[in-house]
């Protein structure tokens, strides 16, 4: 059987966040077609990089997960002073490499790992391109390398120190057509055969809304889950809903199920709940007139998908070409690019329940199709199979 290895800068029960959940997503559904290893940090945290774990070693549902202590914390004002040096557009390029190592986690011992025992595996499958352990490890096994970069058009894709990644990787699994094109766009690298992947959508087999709205004393809600920050454009999304509540004087709520990372305006019409389970989630989401999703910046959104899953339509933030994309290719929501788009989106959405039953059913039946774990695993599968063949494409 042959062996793969994910790398990815956490890994863990205990993780929580997109790139990680479907590391570990991809990385047991390969269990059975490949022997499967993990390179990690012992960090759960990646505000800090904080060593938390402490077995070198771990076996999580048939994965074999190696974890390698952090050399050096995040002291977050450095960081936050070199990011906000390059966001103004005055980084040296010399620089990028030490934003690199205070963006972190800074694991010399996994890079080491990989260039000592990289014969050992046919194939290496990185995990986002943003973080240290990709930007190393991608140079020292290029011609054994899927990268799924979880790419999307940000400010940081300017950084030369990111072009290994997107320029010597045998294959890309792409989560969606924009990524793809974006990549494709910004390097010229056409000539690197890719396929698509995403993330399989799961929902449990019972859910039910009232259960929500009884067991939080909800009843008429917009939803919005995932990280509560500034990386989300939070902010301008409670801006915008209190806007729209000055002018629509009735009970409708914005109720918020994620870490809060910035602070919640104290208003009687934003319900923070802070982290639930996973089934009160999915109870929230399909109690809910929709969910709400205001970032500029993502790669794919599980959130919007398992929304279209539960029959809830969505109303997401037009500057994100995934986001806008998902919406046009299936008719399952709205999107907007200030406020009056955001006011239009949200009227014509609560004021019609036609017209949310509607796109709540395309929204399902795009995720049926394109989205189901048997394909983006084939798709991986096959890509596997062209890196560890070394046949020329």
């Amino acid at each position: 059987m042959k062996k793969i290895c994910f790398v990815i800068q956490r890994y863990g029960k205990e993780v929580n966040g997109g790139a990680e959940t479907l590391c570990r997503d991809l990385a047991e559904r390969m269990v059975g077609r490949y022997d499967v290893d993990v390179l990690t940090t012992k960090a759960v945290d990646y505000m800090t990089w904080k060593n938390e774990y402490t077995a070198d070693v771990e076996q999580i549902n048939g994965v074999n997960v190696l974890r390698f202590s952090v050399s050096r914390q995040r002291i977050i004002k450095v960081f936050n002073g070199i990011n906000k040096i390059f966001m103004m557009g005055l980084l040296p390029r010399f620089l990028e490499n030490r934003w690199i190592i205070e963006q972190g986690p800074c694991v010399p011992a996994l890079i080491d790992y990989i260039k000592e025992h990289k014969d050992d595996y046919d194939a290496f499958v990185f995990v986002t391109y943003l973080y240290y352990p990709i930007v190393k490890g991608v140079p020292e096994v290029s011609d054994k390398s899927v990268v799924l970069p979880l790419a999307h058009d940000e400010p940081f894709l300017r950084m030369k120190v990111f072009d290994p990644v997107f320029l010597s990787p045998r294959a890309f699994l792409f989560e969606t057509e924009e990524e793809r094109d974006l990549v494709y766009n910004k390097y010229k690298n056409e000539h690197i055969p890719y396929k698509l992947g995403g993330a399989g959508v799961e929902v449990p087999d019972h859910v039910n809304g009232d259960d929500f709205k009884k067991k939080y004393g909800l009843d008429n809600y917009i939803i919005y889950a995932g990280r509560i920050d500034d990386g989300k454009n939070c902010k301008e999304l409670f801006e915008f809903f209190l806007k729209y509540k000055k002018s629509h004087a009735d009970d409708l709520k914005l109720v918020l199920i994620g870490k809060p990372v910035i602070e919640i305006p104290d208003s009687p019409d934003i319900v923070p709940l802070g982290f639930v389970s996973e089934q009160d989630k999915f109870n929230g989401m399909a109690g809910a007139k929709l969910l709400v999703l205001p970032s500029k910046f993502e790669s794919l959104s599980i959130v919007v998908l398992e929304s279209f899953s539960l029959g809830r339509p969505v109303l997401v933030n037009g500057e994100c070409e995934v986001l806008k994309g998902h919406c046009d290719k299936c008719g399952g929501g709205l999107y907007y690019v200030d406020y009056e788009g955001f006011e239009l989106g949200l009227d014509a959405l609560l004021g019609d329940d036609a017209l949310r039953d509607e796109m709540g059913a395309k929204g399902k039946a795009y995720v049926a199709e394109r989205f189901n774990w048997g394909v983006i695993c084939d798709n991986l599968s096959e890509l596997v199979e062209l890196v560890s063949s070394r046949k020329e494409v």
